[in-house]
C-alpha cells in the first residue's frame, strides 16, 4: 500500500511542476505581434523635444560634427579637432573631437599619447592635460576605480584618411572659466572655449 501511495504523490508533484512550467513559459513569452514596429524598437523610443541616444561605437562611422571649437595640428600629418567642450551636471567637463590621419602612411607613433600612464589604460589619450592659465591650475584626465582613464583607449595604427573619436574627462575647472588650453604630446597647444 505504501508502494501505491508513494506513485501518486509522484504524480502529484510531476502534474503540478508541468502546470508552472506551462505558466512560467506563458509568462515568458516575447508580446504580441499587433504592437507597432515602431514601440517595439527601442532605439527610436525619444519623446519630442529629446535628443536621440547615442549608442556605443559599433564599428560604423559616426558622422563627423559640424561645430569646430580648436584645431591642433600634430607630426606626420595628424589633426585634433574638438568638436565639444561641455561641463556636466557631476562636476565634470567633457572634452570629444576627432584625431585624423591627413598624411600619405599610417600613423603609429600613439604611444606618447598616453602620457606617463601605467598601462593600466593602454594605448589612449590618457597625456592630454588641460590648463586654466587664469586660475592657474592645470586638469589631468579623470580615472576610473581601477585606474582606467576616462578617455579614448585601443589607439594602434591609424590610417591614411582615417577619423578617430576622441574623448577625454576632466574635474571641470571654475564656472568663470570660459576656455582653457589643451595639449596632447605630439600635437601642438590649443585654445578651448568651454560651454556649460
Amino acid at each position: 500500500m505504501s508502494t501505491r501511495h508513494s506513485v501518486k504523490v509522484r504524480g502529484g508533484v510531476a502534474a503540478v511542476a508541468a502546470v508552472v512550467l506551462a505558466i512560467t513559459v506563458a509568462g515568458c513569452g516575447g508580446g504580441s505581434d499587433d504592437k507597432p514596429k515602431a514601440a517595439q524598437d527601442p532605439s527610436s523610443t525619444t519623446t519630442q523635444g529629446d535628443a536621440p541616444k547615442s549608442q556605443a561605437p559599433s564599428g560604423g562611422s559616426k558622422p563627423t560634427p559640424t561645430v569646430v571649437l580648436a584645431t591642433a595640428n600634430g607630426e606626420a600629418g595628424m589633426t585634433l579637432t574638438i568638436n565639444r567642450a561641455a561641463r556636466d551636471a557631476g562636476g565634470f567637463l567633457t572634452v570629444e573631437g576627432q584625431l585624423k590621419n591627413t598624411g600619405t602612411a599610417p600613423y603609429v607613433n600613439t604611444a606618447p599619447w598616453r602620457g606617463n600612464e601605467l598601462n593600466s589604460s593602454g594605448v589612449s589619450v590618457a597625456g592630454v592635460t588641460l590648463v586654466d592659465k587664469a586660475g592657474k591650475k592645470r586638469y589631468y584626465v579623470l580615472r576610473d576605480t581601477d585606474g582606467r582613464c576616462l578617455c579614448t583607449t585601443g589607439l594602434a595604427i591609424i590610417e591614411p584618411g582615417q577619423s578617430v573619436p576622441f574623448f577625454a574627462q576632466f574635474p571641470a575647472p571654475p564656472a568663470a572659466t570660459m576656455e582653457v588650453e589643451m595639449s596632447l604630446p605630439t600635437f601642438a597647444t590649443a585654445t578651448v572655449k568651454l560651454s556649460g
